[in-house]
């Protein structure tokens, strides 16, 4: 019996990880978190029965709190967070939470000893060379839960990582695929948040729109396999069927293909080394009749461009990329800035940050701190 902890259990990942759960016997679930949703978040404490929880939003908590009694133990906000990832009896922490909210719980997790498996990207995006120390050293296994990272993950079992010439990201392209710089202009909520293919939280959505989402799984792919940035490429595929690839230096290309399922890297994850058995829907090619493949155009979407642009001067840029990111999301899904505004807050952050070393994960708070201070002074 492996036993889980999820941080973000009512969020798009964490509500598709229980239902991977749902089909296995061998997995049970000690920990979940969440945010504000707690009539969801009741309802997993009444079907899973995990032994605590935690809730960030603080008057959320005493709500919940107040709901379900002494009957379990409510946690609330990030030490909350850091008291679930590191349950000792946890085996598995799925960091599905969204944004730089994940770093401090997953290096909790890491140095208790608790193998991850990550959703939340925006951990190795701002802090990659501290995690993969931390991975060493406490001897812990970093699952991957992204489609495409899974996908490089699965490519590469046997391989070694010295024969990989290059890795090819596959983007869908979102529901702005085609477009040119004039028509971005007068993107709407509504149509960013409309996804062709995924179904994903609000966050994930826009920045799949933007291609920023690419950019943020560059720079992951890159601690995640010790690439250079020359060996990371993306390259848009409509379809969403074949989830990324591996070029090893003999010119041979190993893929994963599935139909667009996230079901099915949280379970690779969870079962690792294993494969387990499940009833979804199987990819059947002549049903999907062609693939089709081309390049991203990234003066249309800089944000892809700039995030090459961050890992090639590196240290703290990746951080600024991340978080100008973050704020310009939440302010264009509340209506306080345009569309096209979001990469514009991404570049102009990227301008003005004098670029310093990253030596401890309070370095990196530090630059999330100066990012969000210049945005709200501009």
């Amino acid at each position: 019996m492996k036993s889980i902890v999820i941080l973000g259990s009512t969020g798009s990942i964490g509500t598709q990880t229980l239902e991977v759960v749902d089909e296995q016997t061998d997995i049970n679930v000690i920990g979940l978190s969440g945010n504000k949703n707690i009539d969801l978040l009741e309802m997993q404490i009444k079907k899973y029965k995990p032994t605590c929880v935690a809730v960030m939003d603080e008057k959320k908590a005493k709500q919940l709190k107040q709901r379900i009694g002494n009957k379990i133990e409510v946690l609330v906000g990030m030490e909350g967070l850091i008291t679930i990832a590191t349950l000792s009896d946890a085996d598995i922490v799925v960091t599905a939470v969204v944004g730089m909210i994940g770093l401090l719980p997953t290096v909790a997790a890491i140095k208790a000893g608790k193998d991850i498996a990550l959703a939340n990207k925006e951990t190795l995006v701002t802090a990659g060379p501290i995690i993969m120390d931390l991975v060493k050293e406490y001897k812990v296994k970093l699952l991957p839960v992204d489609s495409e990272h899974s996908a490089i993950f699965q490519s590469l079992n046997g391989e070694k990582i010295e024969n990989i010439e290059s890795i090819i990201i596959t983007a869908s392209g979102g529901p702005f695929r085609g477009y040119t710089q004039e028509k971005l202009n007068n993107v709407t909520k509504e149509q960013a948040l409309a996804h062709p293919n995924w179904s994903m939280g609000a966050k994930i959505s826009i920045d799949s729109s933007t291609l920023v989402n690419k950019g943020l799984e560059v720079i992951e792919a890159k601690w995640l396999f010790d690439l250079g940035p020359e060996q990371i490429q993306v390259v848009t595929h409509k379809e969403s069927i074949v989830h990324s690839l591996v070029e090893f230096r003999d010119g041979s290309i190993i893929a994963q293909l599935g139909l667009p399922d996230m079901k099915l890297p949280i379970q690779y994850a969870l079962g690792y080394p294993e494969r387990l058995d499940n009833k979804y829907k199987r990819l059947k090619l002549a049903d999907i009749g062609r693939l089709s493949f081309e390049e991203p155009d990234k003066k249309v979407f800089r944000g892809l461009q700039l995030a090459y642009d961050a890992i090639e001067i590196g240290d703290s840029l990746p951080v600024v990329y991340n978080v100008a990111n973050e704020v310009g999301v939440e302010r264009f899904l509340n209506g306080d800035i345009r569309y096209i505004e979001i990469v514009e807050e991404i570049e102009k952050s990227m301008l003005a940050h004098k670029v310093i070393q990253c030596k401890t994960v309070e370095d990196i708070l530090e630059v999330e701190r100066w990012t969000k201070e210049f945005i709200r002074n501009r």
